[in-house]
């Protein structure tokens, strides 16, 4: 029974590794930290970067597992959770698209050349808006 429990323990931090890897893997690869970093015109501070999405998916991993959290910070925290949750869910969105080449492509197909900007921010505003109408509405 002891080596039974030992073998599962091994086989779930092996399988924790391997999704972690393939996970930064991915967002090193569409660019997303390097392209945060130029946005913020810090690239001196790469490493602790590097180092803050590193800690912050240890500590959210172990936080997820073994922690059985409850927060009384009430539905302010909550929002901003949510805000930063969707922020960085649509920078890894954007980021793949854009590897892609998926918005000049369409821009180019539809004819679109003035108000490129115009046009992110309705794709960003209706994206909004329809995660709201699906939470709102408890759909799903």
């Amino acid at each position: 029974m002891l080596i039974k429990h030992i073998f599962l323990g091994f086989l779930g931090i092996a399988s924790g590794f391997v999704v972690s890897a393939g996970t930064f893997a991915f967002l090193i690869v569409i660019g997303v930290v390097p392209r945060m970093i130029g946005k913020c015109n810090r690239a001196a501070e790469t490493m602790h970067f590097e180092n803050a999405i590193i800690l912050g998916g240890i500590l959210g991993n172990i936080a997820s597992v073994f922690l059985r959290l409850r927060f009384p910070f009430g539905p302010l925290f909550l929002c901003a959770y949510g805000l930063s949750a969707g922020i960085f869910v649509g920078c890894i969105a954007v980021a793949l698209a854009e590897i892609l080449n998926t918005f000049p492509i369409v821009f180019r197909r539809i004819g679109l050349k003035e108000g490129l900007t115009f046009m992110m921010l309705a794709m960003a505003f209706g994206k909004m808006a329809g995660s709201f109408y699906y939470f709102l509405h408890h759909i799903g």
